[in-house]
């Protein structure tokens, strides 16, 4: 029989969890990915833990050692934003993560805007909506943020948005896309009518739909649909138009993942991913203002 002292296995299990957190921190990994330019690193920094004073701050010093503003919205902030998707697609770090650091972001671009006397370039105009009767609006709001702070125009129509709403922005806006979220079955049905619409105005712009109760099966079913399994999906499907990638087909060939396989197995398998990284990271927290 073992004998360990209450001293003992304390210290066993102290060493344990330390060797465990280095090999699992967050922080530990975003270090590796921040950018090594002394004045961009602390911005690139501030981003990932949602710091919005110390982005500004940073900025400010960046813009004293004449840094241009509205390079420094590529150059910093979109870089710190970078490391974030990085960890979010990646499972380290999750959505109230991702939400946190697309504010401090977003109040970074404001202040180069406001430091600067030219212009950011807009990549384009995406309308987002979250499906009529659907009332959940956390992965739009995660969506328009990840635009925003890649450098889109976002046209935000909110949450349980009638389909003759959204046809009438898209008319209106004339996007690059379109996106739309629903967290209920009952609901996601209604981006087939949005589709069937666009497509009799013959309009034929890719339709990005993702959420809770969508699938790549049934995203597949309509015309414009293009599946994206996380919110960190929505700018690179943007990413991939801007470039050039329009043609749904195309889209569909370099963004849906699940070759071959049932819905069900799918879900089951992502879950099962999920409620590992989240058992393994529950003891860590990424630091920020205001949080327990």
């Amino acid at each position: 029989m073992l004998d360990f002292t209450e001293a003992s296995l304390k210290n066993v299990l102290t060493r344990y969890n330390v060797a465990l957190e280095k090999a699992m921190t967050p922080e530990d990994a975003a270090e590796e990915l921040y950018p090594k330019d002394k004045l961009i690193y602390p911005i690139a920094k501030a981003i990932f833990e949602g710091e919005e004073e110390d982005v500004i701050d940073g900025l400010r010093a960046a813009m004293d050692a004449s840094k241009n503003p509205i390079v420094l919205i590529d150059d910093a902030l979109i870089v710190g934003m970078g490391v974030v998707t990085r960890l979010y697609d990646e499972g380290v770090i999750f959505l109230p993560n991702v939400m946190m650091s697309a504010y401090a972001m977003l109040n970074g671009i404001e202040f180069c805007k406001e430091n600067s006397e030219t212009a950011p370039v807009n990549k384009g105009t995406i309308v987002c909506h979250v499906a009529e009767g659907d009332v959940h609006d956390i992965g739009k709001n995660i969506i328009t943020a990840l635009l925003r702070a890649n450098g889109y125009n976002v046209v935000d129509l909110g949450r349980d948005v009638p389909v003759d709403e959204v046809i009438a922005a898209v008319v209106a806006n004339k996007p690059i896309m379109l996106t739309g979220t629903a967290l209920m079955t009952t609901t996601m049905y209604a981006f087939k009518e949005v589709n069937d619409k666009l497509v009799e105005k013959g309009i034929k712009i890719p339709f990005a739909c993702g959420g809770g109760a969508v699938n790549q099966d049934f995203v597949s079913q309509y015309a414009l649909g293009v599946y994206g399994e996380e919110a960190a999906d929505a700018p690179k499907i943007a990413d991939a138009i801007v470039a050039g990638t329009g043609d749904i087909t195309a889209l569909r060939e370099k963004f849906h993942k699940h070759r071959g396989e049932k819905n069900g197995s799918k879900k089951i398998h992502f879950n099962d991913i999920r409620k590992r990284r989240r058992d393994d990271f529950r003891r860590i927290q990424v630091p920020s203002k205001g949080r327990p």
